[in-house]
C-alpha cells in the first residue's frame, strides 16, 4: 500500500513538472520597468490624423520627428504621406518643417530613423497604387544633413513583396527597423507575411542584411525568425536595436501571444486585435535566435488612467548614445500622434 501510495504521489510530482514546463509566467522587462509617463504630443490639423512618430536627435541637439500622416477623407493605405516636424524637447511645442515624402502614384508610412556615422538613415513603408492591399513593400533613404532632402536608394523597393522564404512565396514586406550589427553590416528587421498558410495571412518578423546601407539587401535564409503562425497567431510592429552587445526587438502584441505563451491563450472570436495590451520585448545575442519576451510596455490606461486606447509602433529616442524616451502611436481616443515614455535607469 505505502508503495503504492510513493508511486501515485510520484506521478502526480511528475505531472506538476511538466505542467508547469508547458506553462511559462512572462514576466515584466526591467526595460517595461523603467518607463515613466511624459506626454501626448503632435496633434494633427483639422481634416488629418498622424501616427507612428520616429524621434532623433541632430548634431545640434534639435530634436526631429518624422511620422505618417493621413487626410480624414483618406486611408493610410494609399493616401499616407511622411512629414517632419522639430522641437527643443519631447514635450514640444513642434514645429511642422516639410513633407518629406509623398506621392500621387505611392503611400508613404510608418518611417523608422536612425544614424549611422555622419549619415542619417530612413527606413519606411511604400505602397504602390493600384496594387493589391497585400503588396507592400520597404524603401529606404539617405541624407548628410536633416535639413537637406533625403535621397531614396537607387534599389528601392530594397525589401519586395516577392521572393521565396521558408518554401512559400512572400506576398508582403513592411513596417521596417534599421540597425547597424556587431560586424558592421546593416540590418532591417520587418514584418513578413507569406502564403504558406492561404487564405489566412500571419504577421512573422524577418531578417535582411547588406554591406551597404542602400542595398541591396539580401533576406537571410532562415527567415521568419519570430513565427506564431502555426498557432494561427501573430505580432506586429517591430523596433529592433543593438545596445551593450544584445540585439533587442519591441513588438506589439496584436493577438495576446502573452497568454498563449502562458497556457491560457483568449480565445480568437474574443481577440481585439492591435496594441490592446501590452507590448512585448525580445533579448538576443545574434539578433537571429529570439527566445521567450517579457512585457516591454503597458497600455496608455497603465501610464495616463484614460479609456484603453491602441498603443502601438514603438520607436526609441537616442541621446548620446542611451535610449531616453520611448515614443508610441495612440490613434483611438486622441487627436495627438500618440505619447512619449521617459526611460529611467535601464541596463546602466
Amino acid at each position: 500500500m505505502k508503495l503504492y501510495i510513493k508511486f501515485i504521489c510520484l506521478v502526480l510530482i511528475t505531472v506538476v513538472c511538466i505542467s508547469a514546463k508547458g506553462d511559462q509566467t512572462i514576466k515584466a522587462s526591467s526595460f517595461s520597468k523603467s518607463l515613466v509617463p511624459g506626454n501626448f504630443i503632435l496633434e494633427a490639423e483639422e481634416g488629418w490624423w498622424n501616427w507612428g512618430m520616429a524621434p532623433i536627435y541632430d548634431d545640434n541637439e534639435k530634436l526631429h520627428v518624422f511620422m505618417s500622416t493621413i487626410p480624414n477623407k483618406g486611408r493610410w493605405i494609399s493616401d499616407s504621406k511622411i512629414v517632419h516636424f522639430t522641437a527643443d524637447r519631447p514635450e514640444g511645442p513642434y514645429t511642422f518643417v516639410d513633407t518629406t515624402f509623398s506621392s500621387n502614384s505611392a503611400s508613404y508610412h510608418n518611417p523608422q530613423v536612425s544614424k549611422v556615422g555622419d549619415t542619417y538613415v530612413l527606413v519606411y513603408l511604400i505602397k504602390k497604387k493600384g496594387t493589391p492591399r497585400i503588396q507592400q513593400e520597404i524603401g529606404i533613404a539617405t541624407t548628410k544633413s536633416l535639413d537637406e532632402p533625403w535621397v531614396e536608394s537607387p534599389h528601392n523597393p530594397i525589401i519586395k513583396a516577392s521572393g521565396k522564404m521558408d518554401d512559400a512565396n512572400i506576398i508582403h514586406a513592411s513596417n521596417p527597423t534599421f540597425l547597424v550589427d556587431e560586424n558592421g553590416k546593416y540590418r532591417i528587421y520587418y514584418k513578413s507575411v507569406t502564403d504558406k498558410h492561404k487564405p489566412q495571412q500571419f504577421r512573422e518578423m524577418s531578417l535582411a542584411i547588406s554591406d551597404d546601407i542602400e542595398g541591396p539587401y539580401e533576406n537571410y535564409q532562415e527567415n521568419p525568425l519570430i513565427s506564431y503562425a502555426d498557432k494561427g497567431r501573430d505580432i506586429e510592429d517591430p523596433y529592433a536595436f543593438y545596445y551593450k552587445g544584445m540585439y533587442y526587438m519591441i513588438v506589439e502584441d496584436r493577438m495576446d501571444i502573452k497568454s498563449m505563451l502562458e497556457g491560457h491563450p483568449t480565445p480568437i472570436d474574443e481577440l481585439k486585435l492591435g496594441g490592446n495590451r501590452p507590448g512585448l520585448i525580445y533579448t538576443s545575442k545574434d539578433g537571429v535566435n529570439w527566445g521567450i519576451p517579457e512585457i516591454g510596455y503597458h497600455t496608455n490606461t497603465h501610464y495616463f488612467n484614460q479609456e484603453l486606447a491602441r498603443s502601438e509602433r514603438p520607436n526609441i529616442l537616442w541621446k548620446d548614445g542611451k535610449p531616453e524616451c520611448l515614443f508610441l502611436a495612440c490613434h483611438d481616443k486622441d487627436p495627438s500622434a500618440g505619447y512619449f515614455l521617459k526611460i529611467e535607469g535601464w541596463n546602466e
